[in-house]
């Protein structure tokens, strides 16, 4: 039975695109038997058994930025968390990585213990795990392509979809104006108001709830409707006529489908998921970080599918100022969504397979 190990976890943005391989490998190797690594902080801890795989967890490794007591430790916890996924790997025919806290020991737990592995980036600029195991691997794939380093000769994949975005774009393909109107019925919203999605990662992102919870009286004043999702742990604002507040939204592929305008972060899924259903998407980076979320949109500004501002220029002024011009450039996308990820999964597990024969 081939044993295959994924290190993928903090954020959805390492979990969901893990979660979608996950799938496809065990639709090709269903005899395989598939472990999660993760740490108690991630939303692996939810989102790896919610899709019927089984996770255990390592400790987690975290760098400071700046100055902290917590830098003279990481070392020992660093030691610490490679021999836990070394004696893991002992019994694995192969690791597959996403980057984030639990990549990096996962990685160097691979080289020792001469496990191959593959790693994929996810990101326009890639993290600092993924820098370290694309030196230790010449399996490795990316979303986008990398200018430098050992990461600029890795496959070109595109990001695993998760199955309802997937699902979503098959279902649609024959008549994409048709679906995108069903949609915004299903969701309770007129077909001929302007629906507005705004979402700030399964966190939500108090910075954007602020911007539109000063704005949106008078944006549904003017004929838009809002579906909010301000994020799990946030309070839901005051309901008013045409706006909707939910801390999580369920179904995102109908809520992207349903969308004029597309109000979000610009990691590396929400742009590829964008890419895939939606039409138009104002992209506010995140403003920490090493500055991936606003190149990971690029593509999508340069198809006039998206546009990018500052978090600090993101005010309520702004909004209702531009919002209109923002519904034109939506009205002016294409309504069809891209097939560019549509077959990543597929490629990465081809690799994974090139990898477990030993690279022949």
């Amino acid at each position: 039975m081939t044993r295959v190990i994924f290190a993928g976890g903090g954020t959805a943005g390492h979990v969901e695109p893990a979660l979608a391989v996950a799938r496809e490998w065990r639709r090709n190797n269903p005899d395989s038997d598939i472990l999660f690594l993760g740490t108690k902080t991630g939303l692996e801890t939810r989102l790896v058994p919610d899709a019927g795989f089984s996770l255990t967890l390592i400790s987690k490794v975290k760098i400071a930025r700046t100055f902290s007591p917590s830098l003279f430790i990481a070392p020992f916890i660093l030691i610490r968390s490679v021999v836990q996924c070394a004696r893991i790997l002992r019994k694995a025919d192969l690791l597959v990585g996403f980057g984030g806290y639990v990549s990096a020991p996962a990685y160097m737990a691979a080289a020792l213990t001469r496990t191959p592995f593959v790693i994929h980036e996810a990101n326009s600029r890639p993290g600092i795990a993924n820098r370290i195991g694309a030196q230790l691997t010449s399996f490795r794939a990316v979303t986008h392509p990398v200018p430098g380093g050992a990461l600029s000769s890795a496959l070109l994949t595109g990001l695993p979809l998760r199955e309802d975005v997937a699902s979503a774009y098959r279902a649609a393909q024959s008549d994409w104006q048709a679906t995108r109107a069903q949609a915004k019925k299903s969701l309770g919203f007129s077909e001929s108001d302007p629906l507005i999605f705004i979402f700030g990662g399964s966190q939500g992102s108090q910075a954007i709830n602020a911007v539109i919870d000063q704005s949106k009286r008078e944006l549904t004043e003017r004929g838009f409707r809002i579906l909010h999702g301000v994020g799990a742990k946030n309070a839901l604002p005051t309901s008013i006529d045409g706006y909707r507040a939910e801390n999580y939204i369920q179904d995102m592929a109908t809520a992207y489908l349903a969308s004029d305008i597309i109000i979000s972060r610009s990691g590396a899924v929400t742009c590829a998921e964008v890419n895939t259903l939606g039409k138009f998407a104002l992209f506010v980076p995140l403003p920490i970080g090493n500055g991936e979320q606003e190149l990971n949109a690029l593509d999508l500004v340069s198809q006039s599918r998206a546009e990018v501002i500052s978090q600090k220029e993101f005010t309520s002024g702004w909004l209702l100022t531009h919002i209109g011009r923002l519904l034109q450039q939506s009205q002016a996308a294409p309504v069809a969504g891209s097939s560019l990820d549509m077959e990543a999964a597929t490629k990465i597990v081809a690799l994974m397979d090139h990898a477990i024969s030993g690279g022949k």
